[in-house]
């Protein structure tokens, strides 16, 4: 077994159990891709078990900090069993959940989510990467399904130095399928869609988001940056009268008009804009246009602390027309997926963005992931979904 020896005073975040050793961090030593360490403190004492990344500047993800533990097949099926186990007693109403939340599950770099009767893996570090087809078994024991399907296709393999993967790891079949969801039923496709098919992390959201437009009665709503039409659902869901979408992928939108459809709406109700957000918010304006609901969900702005400056000015922009567009007393759902920005700096943007727009508002409710979208205590990074319902007043 090889061994990682850290510089003196380096062991502090993993004796706080952080699961992640950097670079900079390591005094001496090195492993093949994936292969397993054993991680010490610069007088040797026991730290950890981590898979190292020769290529990643988080050089180690732990897998335990058992120094009894052994890191094989018997210890995924562990980890696999105790995480599924979890899921089902959160007695979620869907049949779309997501299974592994990596770190924050004790699997660093795996990401599984069931769809139906279909399984989709992302394996995002080199040490889930070295170990797949034991996790792959793993699952298929424990969930007692047969299809997994791979999306390996995420920006993080980059850093690990690996190369993107996809398609059927285990089993074969079509990749659309139809998940239920709060009542709704939504479609999607796991090779083609965003992440590994669908926002599984803001069903609470969407659920909500039902609920507060037949309490406010809601008449207009906008949905930006509305993918598959989860939000608009939702909004139709509620009773509102009219749900404009926007999106600048054609593909996702006919899958949102569809959804529509699916689940028995009436399609008149909606409009669906294949567009530039802020563009489209700026005609909006010059048109006169207002709402009563918007849904602001932009996509990942701030990758990294140092792509924040210019997402921080993004946000901003988003929001301050959002808040122009926004009726009095009309209700303003923001979010950020952004692990960058904090929940603290994104209020404080969101309050930037009224205060520029001469808004006056209130904060209703903070959401964040859904529960199968867990955060380890000692693991903040994990923490990346945000999101604020604002009411502005009248």
């Amino acid at each position: 077994m090889k061994t990682i020896r850290l510089k003196p005073g380096k062991e502090r975040s993993l004796l706080r159990h952080h699961p992640w050793v950097f670079r900079g961090a390591i005094d001496r030593g090195r492993a093949d891709v994936g292969e397993t360490v054993r991680v010490e403190s610069a007088d040797g004492r026991f730290l950890a078990w981590g898979a190292y990344a020769p290529s990643s500047n988080i050089r180690v993800r732990v897998w335990s900090f058992e120094e009894t533990e052994r890191i094989d097949a018997a210890f995924f099926e562990r980890r696999l069993s105790a995480a599924v186990a979890l899921r089902e007693r959160l007695a979620i109403d869907s049949d779309g959940v997501r299974l592994v939340h990596g770190e924050s599950d004790g699997l660093p770099g795996l990401v599984v989510d069931r769809y139906g009767d279909t399984l989709v893996a992302q394996f995002g570090s080199s040490g889930a990467e070295r170990h797949k087809s034991a996790i792959a078994d793993a699952l298929l024991r424990v969930t007692g399904l047969t299809r997994l399907y791979e999306r390996s296709d995420t920006a993080v393999r980059q850093l690990e130095g690996l190369p993107p993967v996809t398609g059927w790891l285990r089993g074969d079949g079509p990749t659309a399928c139809v998940i239920h969801e709060n009542g709704w039923r939504l479609s999607l496709d796991v090779a083609e869609g965003h992440k590994t098919g669908y926002y599984l992390d803001q069903r609470d959201s969407r659920r909500d988001f039902a609920q507060l437009v037949r309490r406010f009665g809601v008449g207009e709503v906008l949905n930006c940056y509305s993918y598959t039409g989860g939000f608009t659902l939702a909004a139709l869901a509620g009773g509102a009268r009219h749900v404009t979408s926007i999106d600048s992928s054609g593909p996702a939108l006919a899958r949102a008009q569809h959804n529509v459809i699916l689940n028995g709406y009436d399609a008149a109700r909606c409009t669906f804009i294949d567009a530039d957000v802020n563009a489209s918010l700026r005609a909006f304006l010059a048109q006169g246009r207002r709402f009563d609901a918007i849904v602001l969900d932009p996509p990942k702005l701030a990758p990294s602390a140092a792509h924040l400056e210019r997402a921080a000015r993004a946000y901003k922009d988003v929001n301050r027309l959002g808040f122009k567009l926004l009726n009095p007393g009309g209700v303003l759902l923001t979010y950020s997926c952004s692990g960058a920005v904090g929940v603290e700096l994104f209020q404080k943007i969101v309050a930037s963005a009224a205060h520029e727009a001469g808004v006056d508002a209130a904060i209703l409710a903070r959401q964040g992931s859904a529960p199968d979208h867990p955060t380890g205590l000692a693991f903040p990074e994990g923490e990346y979904l945000k999101g604020l319902v604002v009411w502005r007043r009248p």
